[in-house]
């Protein structure tokens, strides 16, 4: 192993700091020894981690393997789920450079060969600049609404509330399409595909539209492209969550990738329709 892996390995035994399960005195650093098999080494009242790491130095390959598998064995902690869990996930990070990983099989720790590799960060998703609500010559009071629904979909993108940032979506959407209805009620109403009356045969009230009648009739109109209409139909069925029923019977909820999905789709879709009002 390398001399930096042998130090971090050194300072695990040791305890020292909150990353470590435990904390051995100089005389529990000698009976950890002898519980791996090594009765020779006592510890001198020196420097308790220079002191283990020189120890560390003096053993063979396999007998440093066997430090390392006592380091993880469930025994070493009495047992204590969390401090096993805590010595297994730091053990690992020193190890994964050396293409070491511990793995327990029932409570026997093992030592296996791995190929070592960094995780990729997180790719965190970053909105597109909203469109300027205030500017876009909608209802008063509608730019202000849809603009604080923009930033309280992003917050529960950070606070990881997936369900919640996807019904909100859906809110989103049926707002900015209705805005641009009631700047454009002629071209809405001519819509073939505008939902009617059975008994009058009339057009209904905007009131009386759902969001799968407003996403086809802005396809229609050309307000929005043939992607985000058909994208826009399946945020749709995501936003029907909202009802817990609805949910137990679909037997889903959206995850991070659904949601980012879906937020993408929003964003296309209000950047069309703000084209349209300017």
């Amino acid at each position: 192993m390398d001399a930096h892996t042998i130090e971090k390995i050194a300072e695990f035994i040791c305890g020292d700091g909150q990353d470590y399960p435990t904390y051995r005195t100089g005389s529990e650093l000698t009976r950890f020894f002898q519980r791996v098999g090594f009765s020779n080494f006592s510890h001198d009242g020196g420097t308790r981690k220079w002191w283990t790491q020189s120890v560390l130095q003096q053993l063979t390959p396999n007998n440093l393997n066997a430090v390392v598998i006592r380091l993880a064995n469930p025994k070493e902690y009495g047992g204590e789920e969390e401090k096993v869990t805590k010595a297994i996930h730091h053990l690992n990070k020193i190890l994964m450079i050396e293409g070491l990983k511990i793995q327990l099989d029932g409570i026997t720790p093992q030592l296996i060969t791995i190929t070592p590799q960094f995780a990729e960060k997180e790719k965190v998703l970053k909105p597109l600049p909203p469109p300027d609500f205030l500017n876009l010559k909608i209802e008063s009071g509608v730019g202000e609404i849809l603009g604080d629904r923009w930033k309280e979909i992003q917050k529960c993108f950070d606070a990881k509330a997936y369900l919640a940032a996807t019904i909100l979506m859906g809110s989103f959407l049926e707002g900015m399409f209705l805005a641009v209805m009631q700047r454009y009620p002629m071209e809405a109403n001519k819509a073939s595909c505008a939902p009617k009356n059975l008994s009058s045969g009339k057009v209904k009230h905007f009131a009386e539209w759902n969001l799968s009648d407003m996403i086809n009739m802005a396809h229609e109109c050309n307000w929005i492209d043939l992607d985000v209409q058909r994208f826009s139909h399946a945020l749709r069925s995501f936003r029907n969550l909202i009802h817990p029923y609805e949910q137990m019977a679909v037997k889903t909820c959206p995850d991070k990738d659904t949601s980012e999905i879906g937020w993408l789709v929003v964003q296309a879709a209000a950047n069309d329709l703000a084209r349209k009002l300017k």
